[in-house]
């Protein structure tokens, strides 16, 4: 087969798959990345595929979870982010966590050593010319000269909302005469988790804390964007009602403080492992629009915490995706340009693994495209599907938001079953499982399509 040239715009996640799945088929890629020459609010590196949230990829469990059966499939897709997270894993209970540095480092250096991939640094303005099939994976901080070319062109139907930062805390600062190893309800290692305990009178004074303190301000042009209900800033939630985070990130269930066994912390902190060498912390769901000083000042309230120092305080910044329903077709190409794919967080999709897995489908989309083969779609039964489906289900456009990958975007399940002559009701764990068992086998055949192809 000769080689053929794809060019891709951004190098998150989903460009970085994108490239992998095409390099490694003969197709030439070559990678448009802004940074050094120019960066985003949010990255402080120039590597591709850095994660600029959390560092963790939540659940690895492909039995009964959504996101850890997408794990499974990723992995079987050959996915470059699932080898990086592989490599650079830290403990974190039932979750995947990664050293941040190990995986970004890992994904930068597959590409870049790849003799069929290109990078070029510069940003760029506007869409290519017709005669060069692109992938555009830019995420949710694209440049403003960009998004204005997607908008122009889209006729407006590109929108946004707001996402936010935990901070990250330097281990060798915190209290632990007032803290405690633990995962929750045990699960996993028993150091995979720190947490930091509050009393009923702390927890109510920090939730004022957080109330009051001082917010970073949005420009005018920016107050009509929302925020992502999965990502929400810790002071958005405590205004939801002074209990609000004690059914959230600082619930005290399945825990037990060893230094008083006979008294239940009325609220936690968990803080988890954010690098290799574990001397950096993150506080699990404390993403803050809070201005700096505020940060210090509140998060220090926290009796662990009291004299902490911080290697990243929290941030806020803007996430853009399309109304991808209405602007591009099945193949994920723009409707009125379809030689301009996208892919990732733009498309409406929230998750590193979410983004990382649509990167992987627009290169099979545009690999079959250049080659001729016919395009197998992911079945609506399995994550990867499932998560392609809400990219294309256009009954609730007017209310389309970026989501993570669920169960409920799955082809549905009776509620009940008969095995060996008995029914069964799908309930609660039963029902995962089932929905996991059924992507298990569905995906095999569409595997072996992928596999199958010259």
């Amino acid at each position: 087969m000769s080689v053929k040239e794809v060019h891709i715009i951004g190098a998150g996640l989903s460009g970085a798959e994108a490239a992998w799945f095409l390099a490694q088929r003969d197709i030439k890629v070559i990678i448009h990345e802004m940074r050094p020459q120019h960066s985003s609010p949010a990255h402080k590196t120039a590597k591709a595929a850095e994660l600029v949230c959390s560092n963790s990829l939540r659940s690895d469990d492909a039995s009964s979870s959504a996101i850890g059966l997408l794990h499974q499939e990723m992995r079987q897709l050959d996915s470059l982010v699932m080898q990086a997270a592989d490599v650079a894993k830290v403990p974190a209970g039932g979750a995947l966590a990664v050293d941040r540095e190990g995986f970004s480092s890992f994904i930068d250096d597959k590409l870049h050593q790849h003799p069929l991939i290109e990078f070029s640094i510069q940003e760029v303005a506007e869409f290519p010319a017709e005669e060069y099939p692109t992938i555009i994976a830019t995420g949710p901080l694209t440049s403003p000269a960009l998004i204005k070319a997607v908008l122009d062109e889209t006729g407006g139907e590109c929108l946004n909302f707001f996402d936010a930062i935990a901070p990250v805390v330097y281990k060798e600062s915190i209290d632990f005469d007032k803290c405690w190893y633990q995962s929750r309800y045990d699960k996993g290692d028993k150091f995979d988790y720190i947490n930091c305990p509050l009393t009923q009178d702390e927890y109510y004074a920090f939730v004022d804390a957080l109330l009051t303190a001082e917010k970073t301000e949005f420009h005018d042009f920016e107050k009509d964007i929302g925020y992502f209900d999965g990502c929400l800033p810790i002071e958005v939630m405590a205004e939801r009602g002074r209990d609000t985070l004690l059914f959230g990130p600082m619930k005290p269930v399945g825990l037990t403080d060893p230094h008083n066994p006979d008294i239940k912390p009325y609220a936690v902190v968990q803080l988890r492992q954010d690098n290799h060498e574990d001397t950096l912390r993150n506080m699990v769901g404390f993403q803050t629009k809070m201005k700096y000083a505020e940060q210090l000042r509140v998060f220090r309230m926290i009796p662990a915490l009291q004299n902490a120092e911080f290697a990243r305080l929290g941030g806020i910044h803007k996430n853009t995706f399309i109304k991808s329903p209405v602007v591009l077709d099945d193949l994920l190409r723009l409707k009125t340009k379809p030689h301009i794919s996208f892919a990732g967080q733009i498309t409406g999709c929230e998750g590193y693994c979410e983004s990382a897995a649509m990167g992987i489908l627009a290169g099979l989309f545009k690999f079959c495209e250049l080659t001729g083969n016919s395009v197998p779609f992911p079945p609506q039964s399995t994550a990867i599907g499932a998560m392609y489906q809400h990219l294309r289900d256009a009954t609730n456009v007017q209310d389309y938001q970026p989501m993570n990958v669920n169960f409920g975007l799955f082809a549905r399940l009776p509620s009940i079953i008969s095995t060996r002559g008995k029914k069964i009701h799908l309930k609660g764990v039963l029902r995962k499982e089932a929905y996991c068992q059924r992507a298990k086998s569905d995906i095999i055949p569409w595997l072996n399509k992928i596999s199958s192809m010259l």
